[in-house]
């Protein structure tokens, strides 16, 4: 790919200047590039340049900026990107209403593409609603800060649904802060996916970011804060719930499971998502192998029990809901898929057993089910002040998968708490 010249010189020149880490993301020839990175690394200053060279490189049309949340782009991505569009290259002007966008004006697109170009918008969008996503045909998405857990993956394979008629690309730019969906990206990457590029650089890779803060830093906050937050290093969080859940032991990749092995489904409730887990026993060992993610909303109970029941060898044991959704259940065993009450009604007790249950090596989990491993690296207790565990957990309401798995695994491993 060629260079695209970006920064006002002296002489009325653009020229574009990076550091070392940021020259491996501009060169990757990827579709998903990935940059995860230290604080202050200069993540966000890259994402403007290279979306103008998408922009560029792909034609007039329609393109997004996606953060978490609509204040995050206000003090970060936004800012960025109308100084590099707006104030250095005069391409057009944003508007914050009724939707938020970047209009090129007809001088701006005729300066990029040509005479007579069509028309092209960059729309602002932010990822904890991902239905707000779904409307749009982009060429090309920035995603900032795509780490947050305010950043979910419906949102990101929201993402791959509009930019798949173009075959567009993605760029993200994020610091690591769980172990969620982003960490199966990055994992997906380290086995060989040639659509995926993750380039990490510390915050010292920026020639600007003090030295002395960097040691400060190392010197004094916890080893896995400074390796996600100044080195860009994905580790295991403060008040993340399942840390016996170990991905290089309990993830395999999927295998053909006999027909006779008894079958198990966890259910959680819900009118927008209702959400499944199925799990196999092996015979000879007891290990339940999660080998089918289900997650469906605006369905009858009777479509979703067919749904459910397509494809299985057997009707498997099925526990789910609180204690208080008998209506469910009853809606559910009318429609031919008998769903028993949890034995216990304490989250506490539930979660200890699935726990347990991976501390002893009784869970593994097929790599492909990526809803279950990215809401499992990143169910955490939320922190107080002083950055210490709660009794809290935090989005509770969002983990579906998690409440469904506490159903099914609280009844059948119920002997050890």
């Amino acid at each position: 790919m060629s260079v695209p010249q970006l920064w006002t010189t002296t002489n009325g020149r653009l020229e574009l200047d990076l550091h070392y880490g940021q020259t491996q993301a501009w060169e990757s020839e990827r579709r998903f590039i990935a940059v995860i990175a230290g604080t202050q690394s200069g993540k966000t200053s890259f994402g403007p340049q290279w979306l103008y060279r998408e922009i560029k490189l792909r034609g007039p049309g329609d393109y997004m900026v996606v953060t978490p949340t609509y204040p995050l782009l206000e003090v970060k991505a936004l800012p960025e990107f109308r100084r590099l569009f707006e104030q250095t290259l005069k391409l057009g002007r944003y508007y914050g209403s009724p939707v938020r966008r970047f209009e090129f004006s007809k001088a701006g697109a005729k300066r990029m593409f040509g005479l007579n170009a069509d028309t092209t918008t960059v729309f602002f969008g932010y990822a904890a609603d991902p239905e707000s996503l779904e409307s749009a045909t982009a060429k090309a998405v920035w995603c900032d800060e795509a780490g947050q857990k305010k950043f979910k993956l419906a949102s990101w394979e929201a993402l791959q649904r509009r930019l798949s008629l173009n075959q567009g690309r993605a760029l993200i730019t994020t610091t690591p802060y769980d172990l969620g969906w982003l960490k199966v990206l990055h994992d997906k990457w380290l086995k060989g996916d040639k659509t995926i590029e993750v380039v990490n650089f510390a915050s010292i890779m920026n020639p600007v970011f003090p030295r002395e803060e960097y040691k400060r830093a190392k010197a004094e906050l916890p080893l896995w804060k400074f390796r996600m937050f100044y080195q860009g290093l994905f580790e295991r969080p403060a008040g993340l719930i399942y840390g016996a859940f170990k991905p290089e032991i309990h993830k395999v990749p999927r295998f053909t499971i006999p027909d006779d092995w008894q079958r198990y489904l966890g259910l959680d409730f819900g009118g927008v998502n209702t959400a499944g887990l199925f799990f196999a026993e092996e015979p000879t060992s007891n290990k339940l192998y999660l080998y089918r993610e289900y997650k469906a909303g605006e369905k009858t109970a009777a479509e979703h029990a067919r749904d459910l029941r397509k494809g299985e060898p057997m009707i498997p044991i099925c526990v789910g809901g609180s204690k208080s959704e008998g209506q469910w259940r009853r809606e559910f065993r009318m429609a031919g898929l008998p769903v028993n009450e949890p034995d216990i009604k304490e989250v506490e007790i539930g979660i200890n057993r699935v726990f347990g249950a991976h501390a002893r090596n009784e869970i593994f989990v097929f790599d492909d089910c990526e809803g279950y491993l990215a809401e499992k690296g990143s169910y955490s207790r939320a922190l107080d002040k002083e950055g210490e565990p709660t009794e809290e957990i935090e989005d509770k309401s969002t983990f579906h998968f998690m409440d469904a798995e506490r159903y099914i695994i609280g009844r059948i491993r119920r002997g050890i708490v």
